[in-house]
């Protein structure tokens, strides 16, 4: 595969193999979440902004660890940051177990706070280190391929939530234990295995004085880009079930879960498979504009409330916003050389982003919820800004 290909013929395939797997765990984890939100609300009879502190702590975790995570990577490696994040995963997991007998809304809370600092050090060493496999110019494609498979982590998650959760005798701990022991195995995998350290060049117009990371023009606004991006992806996932039984069109929670599974993450696997491609034909930048604008013409669509017209837009923005968390971290860190690991460190803390959408959405839609989407909808906006300016944000001196 020449997207795993250095010029000088050297093949990082195995190791793109290996990090790869490492997609599927953290998907499941973000995608299982949009059950839990709907489930607390129903079991624990909350709010939906009081539920939408499920996806604020996890997401809150990747801004308080992002920075930590990095400078650990920084100081010990990819392959040391990646055990260290499947340890906490493990850990944050395994705590559902004496919480589904306290049943206590706080104690979940700190139980996921836990899973988003497992997965802030994955992510923070995963991501940019699938990005420097090989040649630059491949860097958003080789990403969207690799986040791919954790687009089948997102259509795993909701499928085995549903299932359980919303299933008369549903043992709230029963899939995150299940999931806490396949990431024991990977770790222990990766306490055996070697991974190469590859080591970023200095850009070249940096010269002798390394210029500051915060006077790269594609990486500042890429930071806001991606913030917009997780929260408009949060926010949507987070409310999908919500939106889909308030339209009146005779859908379960169950039924919900099932369409979000295999309908809106079936759609955004597909889309990244497609945009890895199309990547390798197009450059990355203008596909996202494309795909920005799609996307937000599938928001009007669901806060216009039409019924099916509605329910169809809103899996097909599944489909937009597929490629844009990977092409948007490739092409924010671009040509930043050694800064490539704190760059990668701000842009895993702008994560945050899904925090606040969430709650913001419930607290706009808890009468309708076709209001909520007004949030993801100024999000694909800012997004569609970013890529139309890329080209000169990145010749930026």
């Amino acid at each position: 595969m020449k997207i795993v290909k250095t010029k000088d013929g050297v093949s990082y395939l195995w190791p793109f193999i290996l990090v790869t797997s490492l997609f599927f765990l953290w998907g499941f984890a973000h995608s299982i979440l949009d059950v839990l939100n709907k489930h607390f609300q129903e079991v624990l009879v909350i709010s939906k902004a009081k539920s939408a502190l499920v996806q604020a702590v996890v997401y809150g975790g990747y801004f308080l660890m992002a920075l930590p995570a990095g400078a650990f990577i920084k100081r010990y490696g990819y392959r040391k940051g990646v055990i260290l994040g499947l340890l906490l995963y493990a850990i944050g997991a395994f705590l559902f177990i004496p919480g589904s007998k306290l049943m206590s809304f706080n104690f979940f809370l700190v139980s996921l706070f836990i899973i988003g600092c497992g997965l802030t050090c994955l992510e923070t060493a995963a991501n940019p280190y699938i990005t420097v496999l090989g040649e630059p110019e491949y860097g958003a494609g080789r990403l969207n391929l690799a986040q791919s498979f954790n687009g089948l982590g997102w259509i795993v998650g909701p499928l085995v939530g549903g299932v359980v959760l919303f299933s008369a005798d549903g043992d709230i701990s029963l899939p995150y234990v299940g999931i806490g022991c396949l990431v024991i195995l990977v770790a222990l995998f990766f306490m055996r295995i070697r991974l190469p350290e590859v080591k970023e060049e200095a850009p070249a117009e940096e010269g002798v004085t390394k210029k500051s990371l915060w006077k790269y023009p594609h990486f500042t606004w890429g930071v806001l880009a991606l913030f917009c991006y997780v929260a408009a992806q949060t926010g949507i996932n987070s409310f999908f079930i919500n939106y889909v039984t308030e339209a009146n069109l005779g859908f379960s929670n169950g039924d919900a879960a099932l369409l979000l599974s295999f309908g809106g993450m079936g759609l955004f696997m597909v889309g990244r498979f497609t945009g890895s491609w199309l990547m390798n034909h197009i450059p990355a930048e203008r596909l996202l504009i494309w795909f920005s604008v799609g996307a937000s013409l599938c928001m009007l669509l669901v806060i216009a409330g039409w019924g099916w017209t509605s329910i169809t837009a809103l899996f097909v923005c599944y489909l937009f916003e597929s490629i844009m968390f990977p092409t948007i971290f490739a092409l924010a860190i671009r040509k930043l050389g050694g800064h490539t690991k704190k760059a990668s460190s701000i842009l895993i803390m702008s994560i945050v982003g899904g925090a606040v959408a969430p709650v913001l959405m419930g607290l706009l839609g808890e009468q309708n919820m076709s209001i909520g989407f007004i949030v993801p909808l100024i999000c694909f906006f800012v997004i569609c800004a970013y890529s139309a300016m890329y080209k000169r944000t990145v010749a930026a001196k």
